[in-house]
């Protein structure tokens, strides 16, 4: 298997989006430290693209992630800072959906 890629769609409660990614931001410096992290940032919809873009919209953002592999994903997902981040972020959030993906 070669790189793990992960999509992460998080949708928070109206009006939460900033104060979550004020806490995912906190959080990037303990991830990227961790072994088998290659990228972790968060990303919004970029004003102004135009009719080719579907929008997320002011509640939601993606979180691209690269990991060397499943174990680094798996121990990454268990880390205490995530624990953390996700016990901080609980109340905000509305929806998430994580695509865990390969290279075709």
């Amino acid at each position: 298997m070669g790189i793990v890629h992960v999509l992460a769609v998080l949708t928070t409660k109206p009006g939460m989006r900033e104060r979550a990614l004020e806490a995912f931001q906190a959080n990037v410096p303990n991830v990227l430290v961790e072994d088998g992290c290659i990228e972790y940032q968060a990303v919004v919809d970029l004003d102004g693209a135009g009719p080719m873009q579907t929008p997320m919209g002011s509640d939601s953002f993606v979180v691209i992630e690269k990991w060397e592999s499943m174990e680094a994903l798996a121990a990454h997902a268990a880390a205490p800072h995530m624990k953390a981040y996700g016990k901080a972020t609980a109340d905000m959030m509305a929806d998430r959906k994580i695509h865990i993906l390969t290279e075709a």
